[in-house]
């Protein structure tokens, strides 16, 4: 298969950098690219193995076994062999691969032909000395993130199957593409990457126009355009093998050590991976630019690649440092004619008023005055977050892997181990094969006592669909810092989970889709944060909203959705066409209940008059009511999970 050209690619030079620095030194630990689609993440990813040195190895090894390695191949060990050259292995791990298909497996064939136990490598064993490639690696399933982590921090597969154990050497460059808005990254495999690189579309009209012409050239006549770049290609390949000679003598002076420590202090990176790794690029980009000296510049670029993914801040943490205006000496105290222009702006400016004024009466009564404006209020601290954890059933065995629920025996998943079943549905074939010649050595005869059954676990995906109150009636008592605090410990608990989240706000006259549902957590993180507050409450379109996003997703098998509503219930603002607001309300709300989605009600009520609105809202969804005044209690949070899971 004709990859696209390294050489030919149209700008992103970080990304052709860093791909180029794993390369030429693969013990960086190769690159995490992030970005939307369309930015060439994988045609960079694939075109690199074009350009690297072929490899030697001995000829006919299927673990691309080096003259080294030989007494470790499990297929030539105490033999002669030869050694042939070969292209750069680059190995695709498909999301869906199973662990055998990854670790390696028993050689049915040899069972079979050979009446013995005979070891069948995997992908790992082909990736070795080569590229191991994973298109969207945050979706990859949890099993195999492990296994991967495991095998890169010891470079050794070791496989233990039915008797038979097998370890061999797996040591690849491995390259992952992501699409940020598709979710995070766990941090212990984020650090197993050694760089990182945001790519991001050419907004330049002559690159992009020279990116359509290269491309439709290349699908055009491939053969030809591949021809043009053979120049090109070479003195990319003879620059790297230039510079793999090169490495070992590049010298690091101590000043610029001394400097790579205070970066990742700095940078309030806590893995000393970091500075192990910033040290091995800063020395490669020397060698790479043919010089025996490494200089501030090259650290300098090699910081922007390994830190960037490393840096303290983790999705949901608060920043530590001090805030703008702040006098770091007296810690959250300013200046008094500072405090008081502050406060004098923030009374002309917030437009926050008391309890019971805009938008807060049950019937519509509270107007806000035309000249009220919207303020925007900063969640709680980490600290008075409430750890909000939701546990649901499982009611699909056709699942998508997420990991809150988990559901054993299902269709989709893992195997996690096998049992002898008669009437099977998914056959083990290696255990029942197995079987059988444990049964009879000298003949393969298969009965229904040797049939085996995949025993399967997954993880029920779901989505959590936030309804969120930003009316007038919300500035009052600190309820939006607590809502947005809420809704970030529930934010944390999706992001441990791998679930889909979406937010809808409402406030003024209508409500919006703030998020699609998303697997991205931080893009519903920075729509919460930036959420302003202020105006009526149209809590009736809120809901109309909720139950259109409910519909598109009611009958997706491999999604259970959660609806969450953050509310005081006093609707005031009907939907277009005029009516009672608060009937609409309901009415919507029993539309919803008959999809039989689960609903959570959070209370946002306070003061000693309350209208009850939330919980009738619940009782009409069929769902729960809390009163998020409670939810600093961690008995409450344990009640949370067991009412949803009941």
């Amino acid at each position: 298969m004709n990859h696209y050209p390294f050489s030919a690619i149209v700008g992103q030079n970080k990304l052709k950098r860093a791909l180029l620095l794993c390369a030429v030194n693969p013990s960086i630990g190769g690159v995490l690219i992030k970005g939307e689609k369309g930015t060439a993440k994988s045609t960079a990813a694939r075109g690199l193995s074009s350009v690297m040195p072929m490899i030697q190895r001995v000829s006919g090894s299927l673990f691309n076994t080096s003259e080294k390695e030989k007494n470790t191949d499990i297929q030539f060990v105490n033999q002669s062999s030869e050694l042939e050259d070969i292209a750069v292995p680059f190995v695709d791990l498909p999301l869906g691969a199973s662990e055998d298909r990854v670790l390696g497996s028993l050689d049915l064939e040899a069972i079979v032909s050979e009446k013995k136990k005979k070891f069948l490598p995997g992908l790992l064993a082909g990736a070795h000395r080569g590229i191991l490639y994973i298109d969207e690696v945050n979706l990859l399933q949890d099993h195999l993130v492990d296994i991967l982590l495991d095998v890169a921090a010891s470079g050794i597969n070791t496989v233990q199957r039915e008797g038979l154990s097998v370890s061999h050497p797996s040591k690849f460059i491995l390259i992952g593409t992501m699409n940020p808005e598709e979710g995070n990254l766990r941090p212990q495999f984020l650090d197993r990457f050694g760089l990182m690189v945001e790519v991001e579309s050419q907004m330049d009209v002559k690159e992009r126009t020279e990116v359509v012409r290269r491309r439709m050239s290349f699908e055009n006549n491939p053969e030809q355009f591949l021809s043009q770049w053979v120049s090109s290609q070479q003195t990319l390949q003879n620059q790297i093998k230039k510079a793999q000679q090169l490495l070992p003598q590049v010298e690091m002076p101590e000043g610029l050590l001394t400097l790579i420590s205070q970066l990742c202090i700095e940078w309030s990176v806590s893995s000393l991976r970091a500075d192990i790794v910033l040290y091995k690029t800063a020395v490669t980009l020397a060698a790479l630019a043919d010089r025996k000296t490494v200089t501030a510049d090259d650290v300098k670029q090699a910081a922007e690649l390994v830190l960037v993914h490393r840096k303290g801040k983790r999705p949901f943490e608060q920043n530590k440092n001090p805030q703008a205006g702040q006098n770091p000496e007296n810690g959250n105290k300013i200046s008094s004619d500072q405090n008081q222009d502050s406060q004098s702006d923030s009374e002309s400016k917030s437009g926050e008023i008391a309890d019971g004024e805009c938008g807060d009466g049950p019937e519509g009564k509270g107007i806000c005055p035309p000249e009220q404006s919207e303020k925007i209020f900063q969640p709680l601290l980490q600290k008075e977050i409430p750890q909000i954890r939701l546990e649901l059933p499982v009611t699909s065995e056709n699942l998508l892997s997420g990991r809150r629920t988990k559901a054993i025996g299902t269709v989709k998943g893992f195997q996690v181990r096998t049992e002898k079943n008669p009437v099977t549905t998914d056959l083990a074939f290696s255990e029942t094969i197995q079987h059988a010649l444990l049964r009879d050595p000298d003949h393969l005869q298969i009965t229904k006592e040797d049939l085996h059954q995949k025993i399967k676990s997954g993880r029920a995906g779901h989505l959590i669909l936030f309804v969120v109150d930003a009316s007038g009636s919300m500035a009052a008592g600190k309820r939006m810092e607590a809502v947005k605090g809420s809704v970030l410990s529930l934010l944390k608990d999706a992001y441990q989970k791998r679930d889909m989240v979406g937010v809808i706000s409402f406030r003024g006259v209508e409500a919006e889709i703030l998020l699609e549902p998303t697997l991205s957590i931080d893009l519903a993180e920075k729509a919460l944060e930036t959420l302003p507050t202020g105006g009526r409450t149209p809590l009736a379109h809120a809901m109309q909203l909720a139950e259109q996003v409910l519909d598109r997703y009611k009958n997706e098998r491999d999604l259970k959705p959660l609806l969450v509503i953050l509310s005081d219930g006093k609707a005031n603002v009907p939907v277009r066409g005029g009516g009672d607001p608060w009937q609409q309300t309901l009415q919507i709300a029993a539309m919803i209940q008959k999809m039989h989605i689960p609903a959570l009600v959070l209370d946002t009520e306070n003061g000693y008059l309350r209208f009850g609105r939330a919980a009738e809202l619940a009782k009409v969804l069929g769902g729960e009511c809390l009163s998020l005044d409670d939810l600093s209690s961690d008995e409450v949070t344990r009640t949370v999970s067991l009412r949803i899971n009941n």
